[in-house]
């Protein structure tokens, strides 16, 4: 029987990619699997067992392996997979009992012990078919995260040209126009993601995003697609609990290395050290003074080493009011209402502090740098 079916194979094979291409969603058109491709799986599935069936001793699944491999490959559900596979083994179990009953010879014993046989060898093939199945979609997946990785490296880093930033804006999943804006989080230990479920997150908000994980940080590239989407990401950003630095929007994915810095910059000047979502935008000035600490430093000493250096009450109460002042948009009566004391108080102390410092309050230069140096005093002591 197993003879006579192999002579018809080509003519079985044809018959049942076409029932696994009516009865099978995924199978359906030309999109994922040719009909070509199914007819050749399904001639080799069947030779394999009406081969085994011939010959009996150790089953070979490297067929239903091979089917497996390029199903996961061309990306048909593992589910539909199965079922197109059943399917093409009942009509050959049809056809071998078609055949049987030509034979007289062939008795209804034989035909269960042969319907034994056969069913145990579908259950094995099937097996293997979701094995090697799941064994390829994972290394496709592992390859296809390695290849996401290195592609958001690459944007970080500014590798790629102007004409590739399309594609690789395409395999990430973001529009290739912004505005977009770059997170930075800081890890507690490597390997750790202080944004985990983030990215899940963003993506129920309609917020596409691109992730890479380094042994310190965990960096995201976001998408900001409307006006109410920075917004929207802060507060996913802020649910996470984590410390966060995030940049300034940006339009082309050519900013990506310099927001990075801005996110970074952020992160350093984040006070405290409990969670938070420090914006560069909020505070530019702090977040430039924050990137250099050593040219900081050397800010305060020719700015503020005479307030510095007085009695510790005396120094408090100048930098206090100093703080309040540059808060309140240099307004001495809302830092009086700040302090709770007389607003001639606060203008005593302020001319104190010019008197100390050799610099005008009233001069804009004057005051950028006294308030930049008050910016490092406040990073030094925290």
């Amino acid at each position: 029987m197993a003879a006579a079916l192999r002579s018809r194979l080509p003519e079985l094979a044809e018959r049942m990619a076409l029932r696994i291409r009516s009865d099978v969603d995924a199978y359906r058109g030309e999109s994922l699997i040719p009909l070509d491709s199914l007819r050749r799986s399904c001639h080799a599935n069947a030779d394999f067992v009406l081969s085994h069936l011939r010959r009996k001793g150790s089953p070979d699944a490297e067929a239903a392996r091979e089917t497996g491999r390029a199903r996961a490959e061309q990306g048909v559900p593992l589910a539909d997979t199965l079922r197109a596979y059943r399917i093409g083994s009942e009509l050959l179990w049809t056809e071998i009992v078609a055949e049987a009953r030509t034979r007289p010879e062939v008795s209804d014993d034989l035909l269960v012990s042969e319907s034994a046989d056969f069913w145990a060898l579908f259950g094995l093939y099937a097996e293997a078919v979701a094995i090697a199945y799941r064994e390829t979609a994972a290394e496709l997946t592992s390859r296809g995260q390695a290849r996401r990785y290195a592609l958001v490296e690459a944007l970080f880093t500014g590798v790629i040209t102007d004409h590739t930033l399309w594609e690789a804006a395409r395999e990430l999943g973001l529009p290739e126009q912004g505005p977009y804006a770059v997170a930075v989080a800081e890890a507690g230990a490597p390997g750790e993601e202080p944004l985990a479920g983030v990215e899940a997150a963003l993506r129920r908000a309609e917020l596409p995003s691109a992730w890479r994980l380094l042994p310190d940080q965990q960096l995201a590239l976001i998408a900001l697609p409307t006006a109410a989407a920075e917004t929207a990401c802060l507060r996913v950003l802020r649910r996470s609990r984590a410390r966060v630095g995030f940049s300034p929007c940006f339009s082309s994915l050519q900013g990506a290395p310099q927001n990075l810095r801005f996110a970074r910059l952020a992160l350093s000047g984040l006070p405290g050290t409990g969670p938070g979502v420090a914006r560069f935008d909020d505070d530019p000035l702090a977040m430039v003074v924050a990137a250099a600490p050593a040219e900081a430093a050397r800010l305060v000493e020719v700015t503020l080493r005479p307030v510095l250096d007085l009695p510790v009450a005396e120094r408090s109460r100048l930098l206090n009011t100093l703080e309040h002042w540059f808060a309140s948009g240099g307004s001495a009566d809302a830092t009086a209402r700040g302090l709770f004391v007389h607003p001639n108080t606060v203008r005593y102390r302020l001319r104190r502090v010019e008197e100390l410092t050799g610099r005008s309050l009233s001069d804009p230069r004057a005051t950028t740098d006294i308030g930049a140096a008050l910016l490092a005093v406040r990073d030094r002591a925290e």
